[in-house]
């Protein structure tokens, strides 16, 4: 599978429709998550640490999801120390390097011990712990690797994501490529959010990426949020997806809140460093010191995610460059009209979602995970009064 993947795009070739039925197949053998494992708090840590070393080691999404999710049945099955969990992790990202990537591309055991000890991992890896570690593995997934992830689906359902009869905001799309090509982006930023919290466990991994895709039509102000043609490639229809594309949105609003309170330290911070150039020397000699190590080594740790900001304003000037002013400044109403009978059939939940937030290699790993919301779906991304869908555009 993932040779194939390496070599040719299998999405655009002619049995990529049977490629596609054979995952969904596999997909319904998969083992049941329950989230019973003693260590789920650590869930999110060890996730950052698989996520960080496959960016490091440059691998591919498929074996970075793969390596995710055999931690997470790993541990679902087992008690297991925070000292194993470490060689665990490392050998579920080598068993899916070796798995979905061409064998000059797997990471070398040196390589992977001055990764871990540049995110202050404090265990020395050797050749014989992390081949026992790996039949360990295997016997437990009875040697069957071939596990389907949203990964493995996304670029089948981005290649027919965006179509020449859909519009933006009311408008013809002047540049199929370009609004593909920020799809992707969008599609690949809400896939890595996915993987972050176990609560997406409960969905099946296809499900996963079409809801990735329409939740970036959405944020796109694509219209409509779900085309027929979707819904005939994913087999999924809008009420399938609706409760897992709220999850998502959800997450997006607060990381765009993160971002923007980001922004303005940033801003506040250069301010004080443009006021302190004006002082005297005396004056800069005893005011206090505005350097933040941990946030600086936090931002680092974090930068295999998606900078949302940067995002939405290249989208918006990819799209004035073509439109007219007016275009990008219109209310939540108007740009979720066009899709107004998907509307009815969306039913919002009461229930409330503690979702946790990202922590960074930094923090003590007897520390809990924080989360960084817990609302209810009262307020719905589908309700014509939401002001949040233009908002972001409109910067």
């Amino acid at each position: 599978m993932g040779r194939m993947r390496m070599e040719e795009q299998w999405w655009k070739g002619e049995l990529a429709a049977d490629i596609h039925q054979t995952l969904r197949i596999k997909e319904l053998k998969l083992p049941v998550y329950k989230a019973h494992s003693p260590q789920i708090g650590m869930r999110r840590y060890f996730t950052d640490l698989l996520t960080v070393l496959s960016c490091r080691c440059n691998l591919c999404p498929t074996a970075r999801h793969l390596a995710v999710y055999l931690l997470d049945l790993f541990m679902d099955h087992y008690d297991i120390t925070v000292k194993q969990l470490y060689v665990i992790s490392i050998a579920c990202l080598l068993l899916a390097s070796k798995f979905e990537e061409k064998e000059d591309r797997v990471p070398k055991l040196e390589q992977l011990n001055n990764l871990a000890y540049m995110c202050n991992v404090n265990v020395a890896l050797n050749k014989k712990d992390l081949l026992k570690m790996e039949l360990l593995l295997l016997e437990s997934f009875n040697w069957n690797l071939c596990l389907p992830t949203p990964a493995h689906y996304i670029d089948y359902y981005l290649f027919a994501s965006v179509g020449e009869n859909d519009l933006h905001n009311g408008w013809p799309i002047t540049s199929l490529t370009k609004v593909k090509a920020f799809m992707e982006k969008y599609a690949y930023y809400f896939l890595d959010f996915s993987v972050q919290d176990y609560a997406f466990l409960s969905f099946r991994p296809s499900l996963i990426a079409a809801a990735c895709v329409c939740a970036s039509r959405i944020c796109m102000q694509i219209s409509p949020s779900w085309t027929t043609q979707l819904q005939l490639l994913t087999c999924y229809s809008w009420e399938h997806l609706a409760q897992c594309i709220e999850m998502m949105l959800i997450y997006y609003e607060n990381d765009v809140k993160e971002a923007s309170k980001v922004k303005k330290q940033v801003t506040l911070q250069q301010q004080v460093v443009g006021s302190v150039t004006h002082q005297t020397p005396t004056q800069v000699l005893f005011q206090q010191s505005s350097y933040h190590p941990l946030a600086q080594h936090s931002t680092a740790l974090s930068q295999f995610q998606t900078p949302v900001q940067d995002l939405c304003s290249a989208y918006r000037d990819s799209l004035q460059a073509h439109r007219p002013t007016n275009l990008l400044s219109g209310s939540a109403s108007t740009s979720l009209h066009s899709y107004s009978a998907l509307q009815a059939s969306l039913q919002p939940s009461v229930q409330t979602l503690p979702i946790q937030a990202p922590i960074t290699m930094q923090v003590a790993i007897a520390t809990e995970p924080r989360h960084c919301i817990s609302m209810s779906y009262g307020n719905s991304y589908f309700s014509g009064h939401h002001s949040y869908t233009a908002r972001y555009f409109d910067r």
